[in-house]
């Protein structure tokens, strides 16, 4: 595939990624067990959007710094993997307690569950900083086509996270019920995804 390489490895990593609980799996399971699943499906409409708002944001940084150094491409793949090395460790040793799900919301339409989603996505700076540090592992550093395939890998990255966010959305009650009173889920998760974090920033670094 045009600049991208190991797509399959980023596939499921991705998919990884979106079983792990986090403030964006909050959000959708309160709003869908206050507020029902049209709210949870709002919400979670709203929360792909802030993504593919990221997507493009990052996608346009990376093409303005690209287009005066010729090694920041390099330079940001190095100290994206040594963030998600970082990200890995801290998440190995982190014990995961229970998801804190929110119940009371100011608004119940549909619509400000989808504005609040994009809020609630966009406005957190850990989102845009992961989509810089974890995509750009995955782009050919000599391909001529960077933006091209670092938004194919953000929109496949989205398109994984809906489907997942959407299912929690239907099935809120069960599943946010589990998630609640069982956090070894969320604490096997978490250590999955940490060593997957750490396998990806050493292989980054071993690879010449």
């Amino acid at each position: 595939m045009f600049g991208i390489h190991n797509f399959g490895l980023f596939l499921a990593a991705g998919i990884l990624l979106n079983l792990t609980p986090g403030p964006d799996t909050a959000y959708i399971l309160g709003r869908s067990i206050a507020q029902g699943r049209a709210a949870g499906i709002a919400s979670a409409f709203g929360i792909a959007t802030g993504s593919i708002f990221h997507t493009c944001a990052a996608a346009l940084g990376l093409s303005a710094i690209l287009a005066t150094s010729a090694w920041a491409f390099s330079a940001i793949k190095l100290i994206g993997g040594a963030y998600l090395i970082f990200l890995g460790i801290k998440m190995l040793l982190q014990r995961q307690h229970r998801l804190n799900l929110p119940s009371n919301f100011r608004r119940s339409t549909a619509y400000a569950a989808f504005r609040q989603g994009i809020l609630t996505n966009v406005l957190n700076p850990k989102v845009a900083l992961f989509f810089l540090a974890f995509l750009p592992q995955f782009i050919d550093p000599g391909s001529s086509a960077k933006v091209p395939a670092f938004l194919t890998l953000g929109l496949t990255f989205v398109t994984t996270g809906t489907i997942w966010c959407l299912i929690l959305a239907w099935f809120a009650s069960a599943l946010g019920e589990r998630l609640r009173g069982n956090p070894t889920i969320a604490e096997l998760l978490n250590r999955a995804v940490g060593s997957l974090f750490v396998f990806l920033g050493a292989r980054l670094a071993t690879t010449r």
